[in-house]
């Protein structure tokens, strides 16, 4: 609060913008809406502005008595609901030998514009006025520019030797602002730290997005900033906990662990022929997907929360389930079309470290991910007020080879009585051949096949194995086998000593 010498020397400033002087003690319209243009601060000088009750315009006192009841009446002011958002003031009785003053001590609002019964005032110079929409409109930037999320807040418990500035060089000063530039850096660590929102020199430390990027041991400062990964056996949390891991540790060192995390555990492929001309690996979940899911969660996540980031694998989903619901502009009725950064700078540098791209279309590409991979659509809550939940569903994959060859391969007869692979026994040097020995669809003849061939088979050798006439398998089968037989004379396909065999993968 003011001092009396300070009054005193407000009485007579200079500083019109800060002072309104008045001998009035009745007119409420017009202290609150002295009070609304202090609040709002047009000229940004973040000074204090003062209402000052029994003082004439020239600055001396008109000889007031400050009673109790008029302390009370226009301390009332501040919380009455007609001057939003609430101001911060206080209010003080200073007595002089000529007479008492009400000083009302106003602080510049950190969310402008201020309204008075909906009407924005503000200071020009020494008069009050209403704003006009390009006033009002400064003030609404200036309230953007004051409203820091928290993870560009100082961590006040943290020191510079919490952080990995090794980690902080070449993991994101150098990929953002180029190598030369850094080595030609000379200023200390802290100011370069500073001139990316990694520091606060007022407070002399670094902020929560730094600890959270390069911190050592980040879960010091924020208990909640782990990944708990659980697999389970049946559907719901209840069933049998097959394997379990805690993953922490700064996004430098955390975020390939959760890269490693689903390539290891989570993501689980076989060879499927998907159709009688394509084989490929095909995954109970596409890595792309489920990888962009983690990591939006990672930089979104509600930093204050002290509940993990859970990531739950079930026998035939999982559910990803992050602390902190829809900010800013997005909401349930607009997701995902509208998207707002909770942790802008944590966004930002993991862009720059190659993990996300920031353009918006991340759960659009989701979804495409897991149509073409054969999975439902990521269900994703919204309607959870502290949390975001999103659940993506197993791939209903066709059996795999390995399965069908299991279940129903021909077993292949060898002068020995055994079975014999097509590897062991080649057609051009024993006169007998493997047949199929039952009654199979043309999508499992064109996969056996494709394995009976391993070796150079000619035509007679695939029609007997087949089971079937040799016209059938040249002008039926083969064809469709176009992409994955070569010919042993490409130049000459009608040759009469030509062969086939499956082409290798690369």
């Amino acid at each position: 609060m003011i001092t009396k010498d300070e009054i005193q020397e407000l009485l007579h400033s200079t500083e019109t913008y800060r002072v309104e002087r008045t001998v009035s003690t009745g007119d409420m319209d017009k202290f609150q809406e002295a009070i609304c243009a202090f609040a709002n601060d047009l000229p940004n000088s973040r000074k204090n502005g003062y209402l000052i009750l029994g003082a004439n315009d020239n600055g001396t006192l008109s000889g007031l008595k400050v009673t109790d009841d008029l302390l009370k009446k226009i301390a009332a002011i501040r919380s009455n609901g007609n001057i939003l958002p609430i101001p911060v003031m206080s209010v003080d009785r200073f007595q002089f030998p000529e007479g008492d003053l009400l000083v009302a001590e106003v602080s510049p609002s950190d969310l402008p514009p201020v309204r008075y019964r909906g009407r924005t005032f503000i200071r020009i110079g020494p008069r009050r006025d209403i704003a006009t929409e390009a006033e009002e409109r400064i003030l609404a930037e200036r309230r953007m520019s004051f409203m820091a999320t928290f993870d560009t807040m100082p961590c006040l418990a943290a020191k510079l030797s919490d952080m990995n500035t090794d980690l902080l060089r070449t993991k994101y000063l150098i990929p953002l602002l180029g190598n030369e530039l850094v080595e030609s850096d000379t200023r200390p660590i802290e100011e370069q730290m500073t001139a990316v929102g990694m520091y606060d020199t007022e407070h002399q430390c670094p902020t929560y997005a730094a600890v959270v990027l390069f911190g050592n041991k980040p879960r010091r400062f924020m208990p909640g900033l782990y990944v708990q990964y659980v697999r389970f056996k049946g559907e719901d949390v209840t069933s049998e906990v097959e394997n379990e891991m805690q993953l922490e540790g700064n996004y430098c060192e955390l975020l390939p662990r959760l890269e490693l995390l689903l390539e290891l555990s989570v993501i689980k492929k076989k060879p499927v022929f998907v159709s009688i001309l394509r084989e490929e690996m095909v995954s109970n979940y596409p890595y792309t997907a489920i990888r962009e899911l983690l990591l939006n969660a990672c930089m979104h996540r509600d930093l204050q929360s002290n509940m993990p980031l859970r990531l739950y694998e079930f026998a035939g989903h999982l559910e990803l389930t992050n602390a902190g619901g829809l900010y800013g502009d997005a909401r349930p009725e607009n997701f995902p079309t509208i998207n707002d950064y909770r942790n802008p700078l944590i966004a930002s540098a993991m862009k720059t470290m190659g993990y996300v791209n920031m353009f918006n279309r991340g759960i659009g590409q989701v979804q495409t991910d897991l149509k073409e991979n054969g999975n439902p659509p990521a269900e994703f809550d919204v309607t959870l007020i502290t949390a975001f939940r999103v659940n993506v569903r197993i791939v209903e994959s066709p059996t795999s080879l390995k399965d069908k060859v299991a279940t129903s391969a021909p077993k292949v007869a060898s002068s020995g009585g055994k079975v014999a692979t097509s590897e062991q026994k080649d057609a051009t040097s024993s006169p007998k051949v493997a047949t199929l020995k039952k009654k199979v669809s043309s999508e499992e003849m064109a996969i056996y096949i494709l394995e009976y061939c391993s070796t150079w088979r000619t035509m007679d050798e695939i029609a007997q194995f087949a089971n079937r006439d040799k016209n059938y398998i040249r002008n039926k089968v083969l064809p469709r086998l176009a992409e994955k037989l070569e010919k042993e004379h490409p130049d000459i396909p009608n040759h009469p000593r030509q062969r086939y065999r499956t082409i290798a993968k690369k």
